[in-house]
C-alpha cells in the first residue's frame, strides 16, 4: 500500500494509451495521475465506461487530477465516455462540454457527443487539437468530422446503423487511414448511394467480421467505394460468398483484386472462381 501511494516526483513526461474500455477510471487512473505532481507533459487516450453517470467534461478532469499537476504545460488527450443506464436529464450537451474545457484553459479542443440516449446509453469523444494519436477508437454515429491526418487505425462501433454519408466524411477526414475495424450488426436503413464515389486511397486492412453484410456491400462494391490499396480482408465466409455471388459478381471484383490475405470464420475449399477472384493470393 505504501508503494501504491508513493509520489512519482521524478516523472516529467507520461503517456497512457488504453485500447479497451475501462471501468477503473476513478479507482485506478485518477489516483495514479495525482501522484505525478511534477509532471510537465501528459498524453492520454482512454475509453471510460460509466454506469448511471454522465460524460467526462473539463470540470471533472480538473477536479480529478489536473489541479494537482501544477507544472503541466502540455496535455494531449482523446477521452471517450460510454455511459450505460444513463438518465436523459443528466446528459451534458456538446456546448456544455466545450465550455467546461474552455473555462479551465483548454480552448483548442473538439468533441462530439450523443445528446439523446439510445437504450439508455450514449457516447462522447473529446480531444485536443491537433489530434496527434495514430488511433481513433470507439467512433460512433455522433461523429461530425474533423481533420485526423495522423490516424492510421480507426475502430467504429455502434448499435445504430452506419450510413453512406458517414463513410464519405471519414474518407475525407482520415486521409492516411490504413486499418478500419467495424462492429455494427444493424442493417443500413438507406440503400441509396451517393453519386460521388467514396475512396480510401491508403486503406490496407478491413475487418468487418462483426458487422452486418450491408457493410461488406458498402466497402467492396466498386460503384460505392474504391479501395485501391486493400490487401487484408477479415470477414465471415457467408458474408463474402453472399455479396460476391460465390465469387462471380463483377461489382465487387475490383476491390478484391489486390487482396493478399483473407481471414474468414470457417475453412473452405477454394474453387476455380475463388482463385480468379483473388489473383493476388
Amino acid at each position: 500500500m505504501i508503494l501504491l501511494l508513493e509520489k512519482l516526483i521524478k516523472l516529467k513526461s507520461f503517456s497512457l494509451i488504453c485500447e479497451r474500455c475501462t471501468c477503473s477510471y476513478e479507482s485506478s487512473i485518477v489516483p495514479l495521475f495525482r501522484r505525478m505532481s511534477n509532471l510537465e507533459e501528459l498524453s492520454l487516450q482512454i475509453s471510460v465506461r460509466r454506469l448511471r453517470s454522465t460524460y467526462i467534461d473539463g470540470y471533472q478532469l480538473y477536479n480529478d487530477f489536473l489541479k494537482y499537476l501544477t507544472k503541466l504545460n502540455k496535455f494531449n488527450f482523446n477521452i471517450h465516455s460510454y455511459i450505460i443506464s444513463g438518465i436523459e436529464n443528466n446528459i451534458l450537451s456538446n456546448n456544455d462540454i466545450r465550455n467546461s474545457f474552455i473555462n479551465i484553459g483548454y480552448k483548442s479542443i473538439d468533441l462530439y457527443a450523443d445528446e439523446k440516449l439510445t437504450d439508455y446509453s450514449g457516447n462522447c469523444h473529446v480531444y485536443s487539437l491537433l489530434y496527434l494519436f495514430d488511433e481513433f477508437l470507439f467512433m460512433s454515429n455522433c461523429f461530425q468530422g474533423g481533420k485526423f491526418n495522423n490516424v492510421k487505425i480507426l475502430f467504429m462501433v455502434d448499435r445504430i446503423p452506419f450510413e453512406n454519408n458517414l463513410f464519405k466524411i471519414i474518407s475525407q477526414d482520415f486521409t492516411n487511414l490504413k486499418t478500419l475495424i467495424m462492429h455494427n450488426l444493424e442493417s443500413q436503413k438507406s440503400q441509396e448511394c451517393s453519386s460521388t464515389l467514396i475512396t480510401f486511397n491508403n486503406l490496407i486492412t478491413l475487418n468487418i467480421t462483426d458487422a452486418h453484410s450491408d457493410y461488406a456491400i458498402q466497402f467492396l462494391t466498386e460503384n460505392i467505394t474504391y479501395l485501391p490499396s486493400l490487401e487484408v480482408l477479415i470477414t465471415t465466409y457467408d458474408t463474402l460468398a453472399h455479396i460476391t455471388s460465390y465469387f462471380t459478381n463483377d461489382e465487387t471484383r475490383r476491390n478484391c483484386a489486390k487482396i493478399k490475405y483473407l481471414r474468414t470464420d470457417i475453412s473452405f475449399v477454394r474453387s476455380k472462381n475463388f482463385n480468379s477472384y483473388f489473383p493476388s493470393m
